[in-house]
């Protein structure tokens, strides 16, 4: 991911953009459901290492469309090449570490070829990491074709390290240069596509249930604990985020964008993730008794990514901390509620972020950060 030698202005995200976008929430829906149908440990590390695989891949195409726009009928045909591939992945998620491998790293080795192909036409660099890219998707296939135990784990593990390590070893060359604006607007409405994706998990854990009062309130429930979430990220947030980094020199906000939006976002997404399959298993069980599993799921998923926006706010020097670093304390600790009424785990959860925006609201308002390149 280097900067193309002729870089063209991207006043913001195109609608193709948010189309592929899209697509990828389609993954991330299905491994809501992968983790909602085995929520233990080893569920939550196969997400972690699919999500991690594909993320990295998807930041990929959002560094892409930052400096060259799918406006052109040929841009336009290689992204929704890669769409297919996001598709196929989606598709052979749910049997990832078994048969389905061989079909998720085909899919992933179209995604990749896709971003190598437009991102030829800008800088030819993109071949010097493009290897380490095409063998996560082949260490994929190899992980299909063993089928099952430790070495499917360990293949998939070097397939989530060797891309991102590569490039330490083997510099792409070049020079980044983030349009603030752009990049700031992708990840938000992925961030609020994602959040959208929890609410269809509410609806999915009342399918086939009485349409009553309780349903209703359980509903309602979830649909707040999604609205908190949305309310502690957008709540002035990007913009601050989108000032940040256009007050930053290029090297600062190269490393800005690197460590706010790909490594932050990762917990970030994740915790979202898991409080979609906790929230699903609620809205089941609203007026009963949760798991230790599913309890921790929620309750989890909310600390994750409040810990996630933590990290955010501080690679971009933005908001106070404490506040949401007790928010996450806070949210962990509530998750107890949920072994014995999982409606009383939704409701402390949502006071829970209630009071985090309430609190930040009356915390003295941050002073603009000062970037210096040092400094970071």
């Amino acid at each position: 991911m280097t900067l193309p030698r002729r870089v063209e202005e991207v006043l913001g995200v195109t609608t193709l953009e948010l189309f592929f976008d899209l697509v990828f929430v389609f993954c991330i829906t299905q491994l809501t459901g992968v983790l909602a149908h085995d929520l233990t440990p080893h569920g939550l590390a196969e997400v972690a290492l699919m999500f991690g695989v594909l993320w990295w891949m998807y930041s990929g195409y959002a560094w892409l469309t930052n400096t060259m726009a799918p406006t052109s009928a040929g841009r336009r045909l290689v992204v929704l090449a890669g769409m297919a591939g996001f598709l196929l992945v989606a598709l052979a998620t749910p049997t990832a570490f078994g048969d389905g491998g061989v079909l998720w790293g085909a899919g992933y080795l179209v995604l990749v070829a896709a971003h190598a192909a437009l991102y030829a036409q800008g800088n030819p660099q993109i071949f010097r990491i493009l290897p380490a890219n095409l063998l996560a998707g082949v260490l994929i296939v190899g992980a299909g074709l063993a089928g099952h135990g430790p070495l499917v784990y360990v293949l998939w593990t070097l397939a989530l390290v060797v891309p991102i390590v590569q490039p330490y070893v083997v510099p792409a060359g070049g020079r980044f240069l983030i349009q603030p604006g752009h990049i700031v607007e992708r990840h938000g409405l992925l961030v609020m596509i994602t959040i959208g994706e929890s609410v269809i998990a509410v609806g999915v854990g009342a399918e086939g249930l009485p349409r009553d009062a309780g349903l209703a309130a359980a509903a309602v429930l979830g649909l707040a604990l999604a609205a908190g979430v949305w309310w502690t990220y957008f709540d002035g947030d990007d913009a601050r985020a989108e000032h940040a980094l256009a007050e930053a020199d290029e090297t600062a906000r190269t490393q800005m964008t690197m460590f706010g939006y790909f490594y932050a976002h990762l917990p970030l997404i994740i915790g979202i993730v898991a409080m979609a399959a906790g929230a699903k298993k609620a809205i089941g069980h609203a007026w009963g008794h949760l798991t230790f599993a599913q309890a921790l799921a929620l309750g989890g998923g909310v600390a994750l990514y409040l810990l996630g926006d933590v990290w955010f706010r501080r690679v971009m020097g933005i908001g106070p901390s404490r506040i949401r670093l007790a928010g996450a304390a806070a949210a962990l600790a509530v998750a107890a509620a949920g072994l014995a009424l999982a409606a009383a785990e939704l409701a402390l959860l949502i006071a829970v972020l209630a009071a985090v925006v309430v609190a930040e609201r009356r915390a003295p308002a941050p002073d603009q950060p000062k970037l210096r390149p040092s400094a970071r």
